[in-house]
């Protein structure tokens, strides 16, 4: 779960800190308070688009930070990351030339890196916007789960695995007599090249370290002449003058024992000059200037890079590139012994795939008849009567993907002789939302997102049905964290935590304030939803709803 939000500087949100609990969150307040740039900030910090028009005025940029529990980031990210604490820190900000910068448990990190987070974490639900459920890809994998077939699932992902992988060796093999032998001798002629080079692993660096001292022989040769020179060679040179320097010392140490250490020092120098002195001059007497054998270093740098620009950037590449082509061409050349085998595995895999795929198609259909009961139950106490919800599963065969040969789409009716249609564009904007939450009421124990957002999911709605979305939302904040943004007390009256949005007018300046309401201040603001000013009747209702929710 989201432990705690923090936003600066979001529009008129300049800096509002929320501490988060587990359970069904509500957020109330008057219309036009701020209510959803709270949801908005906290969708731009998971990934979301972000915009320069949120920039409170006169700010240089706005910040969203968050504490998320570390189990609900994907394990995969977790490793990248190297987190290991029990909550991670995650912080996004804008500034007014609509750039962007994220961190991660206070490391820079990439925006789809949060987007990941977003992605595994959270579900938001609004008039205009819905994630998850909307997916065709997740609509399978959502039945699925709700019927239980997560091993079929492992199984129809092995199977094709097999399938498949046969598949690729048959084509391979299957190639015509002319492009088996065209394929053949291309292989052949690059092996033929790469062997000719005789290449070692790291030739190519060892190269490019010789090629200085080649290019530049005569300059080394003088510049180490020069040297020896000063060293040793000329009258009066550095060993020389050294030499003469340790004996004068060496003669004051007899006169002035403390003299003794500088005798040693120069005596040393003299030895390590002298050293020096013959090192330089065998460099310079291996140094010479070979036209021929530069010539030969530069084509052979040009050969291994004609090479590397064919097959890898490193003379390994060339080589892991040479042992691929290698195993290849021995296929090639024994294609026709192993065919007929391959054959044959490759039908048994197919029986077994599209037995498998049957089966689990049955699954599914009896799993959707359960999932359509579930929703429509759910969408007529949700102010849907007439509506009619459909898990459609049609079965291609023979269309094989690793998720057996089946696609699953929810559609709706929301009204009496309509058609059923995808649900994403059969329901209107409050319509979505109360079927988001019939669904996802049908799902609770398949689904594991573990943060659903609802943004006025009860649009519309009143009496008895806005009372069920209460319990429907109370009920899937089992286990999971729910944030609904909400005008209804009815619904507001089944939270565990419930927040209240106030616009504030300091120094001319607007500002968002959102406080945590408890005992009397939640009973006045629930008696002020039920009907403006609060008064005896309106706090007693207030009460009695208060009550009734957690009976």
């Amino acid at each position: 779960m989201i432990r705690r939000l923090k936003v600066l500087n979001f529009a008129v949100a300049e800096k509002v800190e929320l501490e988060l609990g587990p359970g069904f969150t509500a957020l109330t307040g008057e219309t036009g308070a701020g209510k959803s740039i709270l949801l908005e900030a906290l969708g731009f910090l998971l990934g979301g688009r972000g915009s320069a028009s949120w920039l409170r005025a006169g700010a240089e940029r706005l910040e969203v930070e968050g504490v998320l529990d570390s189990a609900d980031v994907p394990a995969d990210l977790r490793r990248e990351l190297g987190l290991t604490g029990k909550t991670v820190d995650v912080r996004r900000e804008l500034d007014a030339t609509g750039r962007t910068r994220a961190t991660i448990a206070g490391r820079p990190a990439p925006i789809a890196a949060l987007a990941r987070i977003g992605e595994s974490f959270a579900d938001f639900h609004g008039q205009h916007e819905s994630r998850t459920l909307l997916r065709a890809a997740s609509q399978l994998e959502l039945l699925d789960r709700f019927g239980g077939l997560d091993a079929e699932r492992e199984a129809l992902d092995s199977a094709y695995g097999a399938w498949s992988g046969l598949k690729a060796k048959l084509e391979a093999s299957s190639l015509s007599e002319a492009e088996r032998e065209r394929r053949a001798d291309m292989l052949r002629f690059h092996l033929e090249e790469i062997d000719a080079l005789k290449l070692r692993v790291g030739e190519d660096e060892e190269l490019d370290e010789k090629l200085p001292r080649l290019k530049n022989a005569e300059r080394l040769r003088a510049l180490a002449d020069a040297a020896y020179g000063l060293l040793y060679a000329e009258e009066e040179a550095a060993v020389a003058r050294l030499l003469k320097a340790s004996r004068a010392v060496a003669e004051l140490a007899k006169l002035d024992p403390a003299a003794g250490s500088l005798h040693t020092e120069l005596e040393g120098a003299h030895v390590a000059a002298g050293s020096v002195a013959r090192e330089l001059a065998a460099y310079r007497d291996s140094v010479s200037a070979d036209p021929a054998a530069l010539d030969a270093l530069i084509s052979r740098q040009d050969a291994i890079a004609r090479a590397k620009k064919k097959h890898g950037v490193t003379v390994a590449d060339v080589l892991a590139a040479r042992e691929r082509m290698a195993a290849e061409l021995d296929g090639l050349e024994n294609a026709d012994a192993h065919l007929e085998r391959t054959k044959k595995e490759l039908a048994q895999a197919e029986k077994s795939l599209a037995a498998l795929c049957d089966e689990v198609h049955d699954k599914r259909v009896k799993a959707a008849k359960k999932l359509d009961a579930a929703a429509l139950k759910d969408l007529r106490a949700l102010g849907l009567p007439h509506a009619r919800f459909t898990c459609s599963v049609e079965m291609e065969e023979g269309n094989f993907s690793r998720t057996g040969a089946d696609a699953a789409e929810f559609l709706l009716a929301p009204n009496p002789g309509e058609p059923p249609r995808p649900v994403k564009t059969a329901a209107s904007g409050g319509e979505l939302s109360r079927v988001m939450l019939a669904l996802k009421t049908a799902f609770a124990k398949a689904d594991r997102t573990a943060l659903l957002v609802f943004d006025e999911v009860d649009a519309g709605i009143g009496g008895e049905v806005a009372h069920a979305v209460g319990e429907r939302l109370a009920a899937l904040a089992k286990g999971r964290q729910v944030l609904c943004i909400t005008h209804l007390p009815q619904v507001a009256c089944f939270a565990q935590n419930h927040f209240h949005a106030v616009k504030d007018v300091a120094a001319g300046r607007t500002r968002l304030r959102v406080d945590r309401l408890d005992g009397d201040g939640r009973l006045e603001a629930v008696a002020t939803m039920l009907g403006g000013k609060p008064t005896g009747a309106s706090r007693k209702h207030a009460q009695e709803l208060l009550e009734s929710s957690t009976s």
